[in-house]
């Protein structure tokens, strides 16, 4: 690791365990700082993150992942699709504890790894799917749909609309040209009955780059 590197993974740490973090997470920070410090000790070796991500856990992916969290605040019932190491998947299971999280993922290698972090942190509102999203398009309806960067807006309303209940939202992590895939996702969007994409600058703790969320509501 470069100096460079040791500097930056350094700062992280100390976001992670600032005052503003913990508060930003409240009561389910530790459990949250578990996940971080598992996955920063385990992400890389399984191929879960890349090495370039592991001195930037906290501010690429934990608090990344956080920004979809007040999005979700109605939600009963949530599913992660293509969650892979859980995110957003288990930070918002961690953060909402009330809510029945489903995390929809096809690798069995990273279904083991979600399984593994949910017994060890005692997530009993998890439930780990193995398969694509679109194996389960007639197997259940939830409240809510998230994810993080598994394809474009087309693509993932295809993917995900049809596991939203009626009235129900696709909540997603996106890139900050989205706005760029909402007319290629228009048909798509029509034949589920679904509103006009709202892209939303979200934040999270201050001094920590904002994130894209792009919010569907299923008509």
């Amino acid at each position: 690791m470069t100096i460079e590197n040791d500097e930056t993974g350094a700062t992280d740490a100390a976001l992670g365990s600032s005052p503003a973090v913990r508060g930003y997470f409240g009561d389910r920070y530790e459990l949250t700082a578990r996940f971080a410090e598992k996955l920063r000790a385990e992400g890389e070796l399984r191929g879960l993150i890349g090495p370039r991500e592991v001195p930037r856990l906290w501010e690429r992916h934990i608090l990344n992942s956080a920004a979809v969290l007040p999005f979700l605040s109605a939600a009963r019932t949530i599913a992660d699709i293509g969650s892979g190491a859980g995110l957003p998947g288990i930070v918002v299971a961690i953060a909402r504890p009330d809510a029945e999280v489903l995390l929809v993922e096809p690798m069995e290698r990273r279904t083991a790894w979600l399984t593994e972090v949910a017994d060890e942190l005692g997530l009993a509102n998890v439930r780990v799917k193995h398969g694509r999203a679109e194996e389960y398009h007639e197997a259940f309806e939830v409240d809510a749909v998230t994810s993080r960067a598994v394809a474009a807006l087309s693509k993932l309303a295809r993917m995900s609309l049809p596991l939203v209940r009626p009235g129900g939202e696709m909540v997603v992590l996106k890139g900050r040209n989205v706005a760029q895939e909402v007319d290629p996702a228009r048909k798509v969007l029509r034949s589920f009955r679904a509103g006009e994409p709202e892209i939303i600058e979200a934040h999270t703790v201050e001094g920590v780059e904002s994130t894209t969320v792009v919010r569907v509501r299923r008509g």
